[in-house]
């Protein structure tokens, strides 16, 4: 049960995300820099755009974009100088929700699905509450919809809407499966820059082209990944479990000293994987298990990382 609202595991009714507000009343999403004014949005941005304006010169940083140098500055001082500008503006919080087939399973509480939209329907609540704007990227197999940011109440009853209809356990391509680059490349190229980028999935698709786009999209944005987990991904009692991938059958048997090995072994790499990958690019790291409480997870995890700059 979660907020007072209990499902059947298997679908996501609005009823139970709308009742996860008054939980997320107290999360903090991370930021880069520190709140600057309640009235006219909650973030001061580093990166340019529309309504910018010019803050100070300083002493050229390795890193800073040559594109800012101040030439003035430098030609009087004899040192180089940059220009730093600065907007006021709400932040955009962006879920990218992977919803391959895999992410239909689970043993636990729920299916993974499930969790994954209690978490986004989380996300959803904090960041309004902090005046940001919420919008997400649902990808599946052969299929995406773009939901624009939007705020306040109206922001985050449409992400809602779009969790509890994309989840659907009837619309699953069942057996298709789709990279989680091409989701990356998609977000990439349109995301507005400085904004908080939250990827959910399970990464069985992850792929070395992750790893590339990943970097691009983190030269501008926050990302803060996140893996969505069942116990029986990476451990299993012994026994034999009848095992398919949807076009063919087998048989798992856990008692086996080797099999067991191996299979605790793969379901361990795949725990390690993706979060080393989000790691390198210095990326903020989360791990959901579908018999967790998702607000809970979501409230101790933002602990650690609005203390820690991403």
């Amino acid at each position: 049960m979660i907020g007072g609202h209990s499902g059947d595991g298997i679908h996501l009714t609005a009823a139970e995300l709308i009742a996860l507000r008054a939980r997320c009343h107290a999360l903090r999403l991370p930021m880069r820099q520190a709140a600057a004014s309640a009235l006219a949005g909650a973030y001061r941005s580093r990166f340019r755009g529309r309504g910018v304006d010019f803050l100070e010169s300083r002493n050229y940083q390795p890193g800073d974009d040559i594109r800012n140098m101040d030439w003035r500055v430098t030609a009087r001082t004899g040192r180089p100088h940059t220009k730093v500008f600065q907007e006021e503006r709400e932040r955009p919080v962006l879920v990218v929700l992977d919803a391959g087939p895999s992410l239909y399973f689970g043993t636990r509480r729920c299916l993974k699905s499930v969790a994954a939209g209690q978490l986004a329907a989380a996300i959803a609540w904090s960041a309004v509450r902090r005046g940001d704007r919420i919008g997400g990227f649902l990808f599946a197999p052969g299929r995406h919809r773009e939901l624009r940011p939007a705020g306040g109440r109206r922001g985050a009853m449409r992400m809602i809407q779009g969790l509890v209809d994309w989840l659907e356990p009837g619309a699953a391509a069942r057996g298709e499966v789709q990279p989680l680059s091409a989701a990356l490349e998609r977000v990439r190229h349109a995301v507005r820059p400085g904004s908080l980028v939250i990827v959910l999935s399970d990464f069985f698709t992850l792929d070395a082209d992750c790893n590339r786009h990943l970097s691009r999209l983190r030269q501008h944005n926050d990302i803060i990944g996140c893996q969505v987990l069942d116990a029986a991904e990476y451990q299993l009692p012994p026994g034999r479990y009848p095992i398919s991938d949807g076009t063919h059958a087998a048989i798992l048997d856990t008692g086996q000293r080797d099999s067991g090995r191996r299979y605790q072994a793969m379901g361990h790499e795949h725990l390690n994987e993706p979060r080393r990958l989000f790691q390198k690019h210095q990326c903020g790291w989360m791990t959901l298990r579908t018999d967790d409480d998702p607000v809970d997870v979501l409230g101790r995890e933002l602990r650690v990382l609005v203390g820690r700059p991403l």
